[in-house]
Order: C-alpha cells, then sequence, then structure tokens
C-alpha cells in the first residue's frame, strides 16, 4: 500500500494527504465507541447511557496509557525509517513490542482486580454501580486487543502508511454497530450485549492489523532475536514511551477526575455529559488526529531538513485556525440536535445540560487544537517532557477550576473550566516554541 512521502513535495497538501485517513480512522472510532452509548441510550434508558459514559471516561484513561506508549515508540520508528537504518527500527520495534505488552497484561490484570474499588473512586451512584461492572465485566479483558491495534496502527503510521489502520477500524466499527443491534435491540441483553459487542469488534482489529502488518509489510516484521540489550535505545524509547504515556494518561486521568466531580450531581447530568463527551470527541477528533500526523511530519523531517520543520509549523496552525472555528460555529448553532442522537427529544432535562455544555465549552475547540500541535512539535523533537508540562497545565487547572467553580454556579462551572486549561496550556506552549526557535 503506497506511502505518503512527508519529507518532500508540498507541505500543507502532504500533511492533509497524510492526515486524511488518520481523521476518518477516528471518526470512525469515535462512532465505534459512540455506539454503544447511542444504542443503550435509546433502547435501555438513560441510566445505562450514564453508566456507559462513566465506564467510556474510565476506559479513554486506561488506554490512552497504551497509546501514548505507542505513540512515544512512534517517534523513535518514523527517525530511524526517515534514516533508512534497518536493523535499529527492528531492534526498536521489538523492545517497545515486549515493553508495551508487559505493561498491558498489569494494567488487564488490574483493572479486573479492582473494579469495585475503582468505581467508588469514581462516586458512581449506587443505583448504576450494577450496570457499570456488568459492563466492565467484558470491557476489560479487550484492553490487549486494543494494545494490539493501536501498537501496529502507531507503526504503520510512523512510515507513512495512514490507511492500513483506518481498514481495520473501518471493519471493526461497523461489526460494532451491527453486533451493538443485535446485541441489545433485538437479544435484549442490556449494557452487557454493548459491551460484547465492543469485545468482539476490537478484537477482530487487534488481530486483524497485527497479522497483516507482520505478513504485508517487511520493513515493520520483527522477533524476539531482536530483543538485544541495546542500551542507548531501550534508554531513548523507554523515555519517550513513558513520558508521552504520562502526557496521555495524565490528560486522560484529568478528564476522570473530572467525571467524577460530574457523578456526584447525579444521573442527569452524568447522561448529558456522556453525550456531551462523545460529541467533543467527533467535534475536535480531526484537529486531534491532524496534531498526530504533524508529529510524525515533524519527526520524519528533523532527520532531513529542520527548514521545513518551522514552514509545516505555520501551515499547520493556519489549518488547525479554520477548522476549530467552523467546527465550533456549528456545534454553537445546533447543540440540541447532537443531542437528540443519544437521548429521546422528551428527555428536554439532559438536552437542557448538554446544550449548556456544549455552548460553553465547545465555542473554543480552537485552542485545543493549538494544543495538540505543541504537543506535536514536542514529541516529534524527542521533547515529550515538554508535551507533559503542557498537559499538567491544562489538566490541574482543569480539575481543580471544575471543583471550584461547580461549588458556585453548579455543572456550568464544570463546563467554563475546560477551555480556561486549553488556553493557560496554549501560553505556555507558545513561550516554550519561541525558546525553542531562539
Amino acid at each position: 500500500m503506497r506511502r505518503t512521502d512527508l519529507t518532500s513535495g508540498p507541505i500543507a497538501s502532504s500533511l492533509m494527504f497524510f492526515a486524511l485517513p488518520l481523521i476518518l480512522g477516528n471518526m470512525l472510532q469515535t462512532l465505534y465507541n459512540a455506539a454503544d452509548s447511542i444504542i443503550v441510550g435509546h433502547f435501555v434508558g438513560p441510566d445505562a447511557l450514564a453508566s456507559v459514559g462513566s465506564a467510556y471516561s474510565l476506559m479513554t484513561f486506561l488506554t490512552s496509557i497504551m497509546i501514548g506508549l505507542a505513540m512515544g515508540a512512534g517517534i523513535s520508528f518514523s527517525y530511524l525509517y526517515a534514516l533508512k537504518d534497518w536493523a535499529k527500527l527492528r531492534r526498536a520495534l521489538a523492545i517497545s513490542f515486549a515493553f508495551i505488552a508487559f505493561v498491558t497484561a498489569v494494567l488487564t490484570a488490574a483493572s479486573i482486580a479492582f473494579t469495585d474499588r475503582i468505581l467508588r473512586l469514581l462516586a458512581v451512584p449506587e443505583s448504576l454501580m450494577g450496570m457499570m461492572k456488568d459492563y466492565l465485566r467484558y470491557i476489560f479483558p479487550g484492553l490487549p486487543a486494543l494494545f494490539a491495534y493501536n501498537y501496529f496502527a502507531a507503526a504503520e503510521r510512523a512510515i507513512g502508511n495512514s490507511k492500513v489502520p483506518l481498514i481495520f477500524m473501518a471493519i471493526s466499527a461497523v461489526m460494532n454497530v451491527i453486533l451493538d443491534l443485535v446485541f441489545v435491540a433485538v437479544f435484549g441483553w442490556g449494557i452487557a450485549g454493548a459491551a460484547i459487542a465492543t469485545l468482539i469488534s476490537q478484537a477482530a482489529a487487534g488481530i486483524g492489523i497485527t497479522l497483516h502488518t507482520l505478513i504485508s509489510t517487511p520493513v515493520l516484521r520483527f522477533s524476539l532475536k531482536d530483543i538485544v540489550p541495546d542500551r542507548a535505545l531501550i534508554r531513548e524509547i523507554g523515555s519517550l514511551s513513558v513520558l508521552t504515556a504520562l502526557q496521555q494518561s495524565v490528560m486522560n486521568f484529568g478528564i476522570l477526575m473530572v467525571q467524577g466531580i460530574v457523578n456526584s450531581f447525579g444521573p442527569a447530568v452524568m447522561a448529558a455529559f456522556a453525550a456531551g463527551v462523545k460529541i467533543d470527541s467527533l467535534a475536535y477528533m480531526p484537529l486531534q488526529e491532524f496534531g498526530n500526523a504533524f508529529g510524525t511530519f515533524v519527526s520524519q523531517n528533523r532527520a532531513v531538513d529542520s527548514s521545513r520543520v518551522r514552514q509545516g509549523v505555520k501551515a499547520a496552525f493556519i489549518i488547525a485556525t479554520i477548522f476549530g472555528l467552523l467546527v465550533s460555529a456549528v456545534i454553537f448553532i445546533i447543540p440540541d440536535a447532537f443531542m437528540r442522537i443519544f437521548v429521546s427529544g422528551s428527555e428536554t432535562e439532559i438536552i437542557a445540560i448538554g446544550r449548556s455544555y456544549l455552548r460553553i465549552e465547545g465555542s473554543f475547540y480552537i485552542l485545543i487544537g493549538y494544543l495538540f500541535l505543541f504537543y506535536a512539535i514536542f514529541r516529534g523533537f524527542k521533547e515529550p517532557s515538554i508535551s507533559l508540562v503542557l498537559t499538567v497545565i491544562s489538566l490541574g487547572l482543569r480539575v481543580l477550576l471544575a471543583w471550584i467553580f461547580s461549588r458556585a454556579v453548579g455543572p456550568a462551572g464544570i463546563w467554563a473550566s475546560i477551555p480556561i486549561g486549553w488556553l493557560c496550556a496554549d501560553a505556555a506552549g507558545l513561550a516554550f516554541y519561541a525558546r525553542k526557535k531562539r
């Protein structure tokens, strides 16, 4: 399958061509995750929607660790690929695979063993506790499949192939929707049916992309003999992977903390937040994936032509500005239409809460678009510690302000805290970048 050459040719068009499959793939993944919420919201009820939404925040946190580890390793993959150092690339693939697989096994075992304690920490209402446990009982065993998909997707993208992950995510997304409808709407298995559908679909994506990559992409093929004690490489991959995983997990841990504050306001606010977060994911997801594509661009061009990186920064920020403003305008004008995708029109309280969330927080997608670009720049320059600092600023402020504002003005205070965190992190990112340019 044809790969995109990010080190030559027009910058804006190369970036968009490479980013488009990433955007489509993540859009499918977002729809894939939203399918559970939409179907249980309509066929089971608002309590089921609240349960799936709260579980989604927890799963996003757990998977962000694996995604971050894979993204960090992908920085090394793309750099070594640009240098055409095939032996070292194989060693990097083998070492990172073994490390991330071990972390995934520990996460899976701990999640299953401590489910009850985790739900209590999240302040899940007793009325929803049973539903969430039913859902997570099937979801947690699917973490290894998520690892496999995200690891090999990161490897394929690192060498300029963003289409293969899209194909397997499309297959998985279609499977999930079909199985959700069959298990929930036809068989009446409730929230457990949605979880089983997700588990099967994740397994299909993980196994499929693993086999395809190892069979059809020789440059990414590795074996156990490639796990050699290369201290410099182990140190580099460990640093990039761990710091990127910390950045991703801190970001989603902050969201999880906000979820705990939301849960304290009861099922209606939980349901509205669950729908709002899914709408958010779809709305600013193209900005996130464009940022990930830009990270690969920075990493590859840093190896061969740093002046091209500076040109790419200008193009990337212009594209993010235009898209962010357009999406915010759409969300602000018709928030109710998006909310009714998840809940019946008769659920007026939930829709009203969701409208408030989308109009306050959704007006500022441009800010998170810039933040994704700053993350990409510093990852590409092998300085993920700066991305971690930006995330701590964004999420630390968000959690602190959400706790303070929610006690003063209720749920609207939680919504307002989010763009304030983005703005402060962007200011810090700009300062770091200005220093880096000098």
